[in-house]
């Protein structure tokens, strides 16, 4: 089992490492698959949404994997195979299914919002009960996950409110931010000479350790104060993606290598548990009050501040505003260090943000010690970074 852990950080590694500023849907992948939930991601043409896809079906040997760009005109031939001509002769209406989305264990459907109502009714009860109806029968078919893309939300009044509900994990996708990653991804800086795989009986036994991770009671009253916050909201996401969220946390728990789901995991459900897209800053709220530790609020309040203290100078890159920032991230530095004596357990988050706050620090510090460029209106020096891009990918 060991083994497989090992084979599973790799694999995240080696994604991580290929696709820049991807980390929160390279891990939501993975926790799809061992969860067996679907996924869908939002975002602009080019964000590597396929690629990642398809990377991630080559990497686990043996995967039935089928991919498709739906459009209005898309039919049920093309997604669920041809009709049977010898079958039909005996009027027999049968699809052959072969390599086609009813026999694939790994999906990626692109443009997902483009489906139409000839095949909708099939495409959901696919995706959500894993049964594909052929000649009126019902086949038990062996997906594991569907990966959902599309340029935009579906709109109001289209009727796919079913097949956005079908997706439990939800992902906005954007173009890279930093200049550095950009100039990294054009060079395919990052590339592996040799991917990291596992094959299906890999996963499966990876799936199986995943549904024996423990759920502690307090994750399940979390959870319970989490729903009732959001109803008062007016949020009501259904009994079914709370069930379902469970081994999403599982899952979550496991890529940790940890054997029982913690309360903190719970962030990862801001991703989940809302009905539309205006709800999902107020869910995102509401779900990292409950889940989120006194130590992750904390940092998450200094990241935001540093982030300030540095925009500001970008603002006005004067001496004067470049030493008054240099005092407060000095006290940001001072109360990171006092964090970490009380909170030896946290080290490492503690650290990574240390390592930022000081690299932002140093850097407006060189800038005060640079000598004085008269070029500049009033005598005053210019500081030009990119420190604000690499540091904080929000």
């Amino acid at each position: 089992m060991t083994n497989n852990f090992s084979k599973l950080e790799d694999i995240k590694n080696a994604l991580n490492a290929k696709f820049f500023e991807r980390e929160n849907v390279v891990e939501a992948i993975l926790i799809a698959i061992l969860s067996r939930q679907h996924l869908l991601m939002i975002g602009p043409a080019g964000t590597a949404k396929s690629a990642i896809s398809v990377e991630m079906a080559n990497i686990v040997e043996g995967t039935q994997y089928f991919q498709w760009l739906l459009t209005r005109f898309s039919t049920p031939e093309e997604i669920f195979g041809p009709l049977s001509l010898k079958d039909l002769e005996q009027g027999v209406y049968k699809r052959n299914t072969a390599s086609k989305m009813p026999e694939a264990n790994l999906v990626f459907l692109d443009e997902i919002f483009k489906a139409n109502s000839a095949i909708l009714n099939s495409l959901l009860t696919l995706i959500n009960e894993r049964l594909f109806y052929n000649n009126g029968s019902p086949v038990r078919v062996p997906l594991i996950s569907v990966i959902g893309a599309s340029n935009e939300y579906p709109e109001e009044g289209e009727g796919l409110e079913a097949l956005f509900d079908r997706f439990l994990l939800r992902f906005e996708m954007d173009y890279i931010a930093d200049e550095t990653n950009f100039v990294s991804m054009m060079k395919d800086a990052g590339q592996y000479e040799q991917m990291p795989s596992m094959t299906m009986d890999e996963l499966v036994q990876l799936q199986f350790f995943t549904d024996m991770v423990a759920i502690p009671d307090e994750v399940y009253e979390t959870l319970s104060k989490i729903r009732k916050e959001l109803r008062d909201e007016g949020i009501r996401p259904s009994d079914r993606r709370f069930k379902q969220s469970l081994n999403v946390l599982r899952a979550k728990a496991l890529i940790n290598q940890r054997q029982v789901v913690k309360v903190d995991d719970i962030v990862f459900l801001e991703n989940a548990l809302w009905e539309t897209v205006d709800q999902k800053d107020a869910a995102a709220f509401i779900i990292r009050s409950h889940a989120q530790d006194v130590v992750t609020r904390a940092l998450d309040s200094m990241q935001i501040e540093a982030k300030e203290v540095f925009h500001s100078i970008l603002q006005d890159n004067s001496t004067d505003a470049a030493m008054e920032a240099s005092q407060k991230l000095k006290a940001l530095v001072a109360d990171l260090n006092q964090l970490k004596i009380h909170n030896q357990s946290r080290e490492t988050d503690i650290d990574a943000l240390l390592h930022k706050v000081n690299s932002m620090h140093q850097e407006i510090l060189d800038s005060i010690l640079e000598p004085m460029d008269f070029d500049a209106p009033h005598g005053k020096k210019t500081i030009e970074s990119e420190s604000y891009g690499i540091f904080f990918k929000m």
